[in-house]
Parts: structure tokens; C-alpha cells; sequence
């Protein structure tokens, strides 16, 4: 019987997958007079499931933009309030299935390699934060959503079993 969710913010209940396009249009502008710079598929893929600081300093590493990598995690900071701040959307459906899990009683919280203060909001101009007991992240966990660790904290939290427990990750 389920009796508790940890969801994945980013592409799961949030369409974040344009947030990632604001900024490397906005890289690329700043930084390339490119505002059509992406980097490769394989980079692109890579940072989407790592801590800001480490995406970031990979992006410097490996597109050779900014003077550092702590360079680009404070600009991309910056476009990350905008973006969860003016251009984030629900993913369709997810507020009719969190409803109906609260409904149910399930007890839900966040697993995400977002930053919390990026999380939470996300959640308030989504119009979700209530249905979430606790956000966890990467950041905070010290390893990214390639360790288990995320995942074992906020079940350690929830208070559940395994088989009871689902977890909604892209």
C-alpha cells in the first residue's frame, strides 16, 4: 500500500527542461556573443543531474566560457531566479495528482539536484509548496542523484518502508 512519494522537482512536476535553454542562451550571450550557444549533447545531459557548483565548473571545463566555474554558478544562479521565479510551469497533471494524493493521506517530499532556495521557489509561484513536508538537496546531501543518498535520506524522514514508498523521477 503506498503510503509515502518523493518526487523529483525538475522535468517531473515542473517543466524545467527550458530553464537549462535560458541559460545557455544566456551564456552565450554574456559570455560568446552567441546567444545560440548550447554545449554538446553529452555536457548538456551530464549537468542536468549534478550539483550547480560541480554542473558549472564542468560547463567551464569543458566549453572553455567564463574565467571560472564559481563565475558561472553565480550568473547561473541569478538566471535560475528568473527562470523559477517568471517562466516555470506545472507539468500537466501534476497538481490534479498531488490533490489527490494529499486526498489519500500520502505523505509526499522533494529529492532534487536544485539548490533548496531554487526549490521552494519553484514550488510557491507553482502554487504546490503545501503539498511538501520537506525538500531535500543535492546540495545539502553532499552527492549528487548518481548516489542513492538523496533518495535514502528523504525515505529516512518520510518514516516509510520501501515497498510503500514510490519515488517520481524523469
Amino acid at each position: 500500500m503506498l503510503k509515502a512519494v518523493i518526487f523529483d522537482m525538475d522535468g517531473t512536476l515542473v517543466d524545467s527542461l527550458s530553464g537549462w535553454e535560458f541559460i545557455w542562451t544566456e551564456f552565450g550571450k554574456t559570455y560568446l556573443n552567441d546567444e545560440n550557444f548550447r554545449p554538446s549533447k553529452e555536457a548538456d545531459k551530464t549537468v542536468r543531474t549534478m550539483v550547480l557548483d560541480d554542473a558549472m565548473e564542468y560547463i567551464h571545463k569543458t566549453c572553455a566560457i567564463g574565467n571560472s566555474g564559481k563565475e558561472l554558478t553565480i550568473k547561473a544562479n541569478e538566471l535560475l531566479i528568473i527562470f523559477y521565479k517568471e517562466k516555470a510551469k506545472l507539468k500537466k497533471g501534476a497538481s490534479e495528482l498531488l490533490k489527490y494524493l494529499e486526498e489519500k493521506g500520502v505523505k509526499m517530499c522533494i529529492a532534487s539536484a536544485s539548490a533548496t532556495d531554487l526549490i521552494e521557489l519553484a514550488l510557491e509561484s507553482c502554487g504546490i509548496k503545501k503539498y511538501f513536508s520537506k525538500v531535500f538537496s543535492c546540495r545539502e546531501i553532499g552527492k549528487g542523484k548518481d548516489c542513492p543518498d538523496i533518495y535514502l535520506t528523504a525515505l529516512e524522514y518520510l518514516g516509510t518502508s520501501l515497498e510503500s514508498t514510490w519515488v517520481f523521477e524523469d
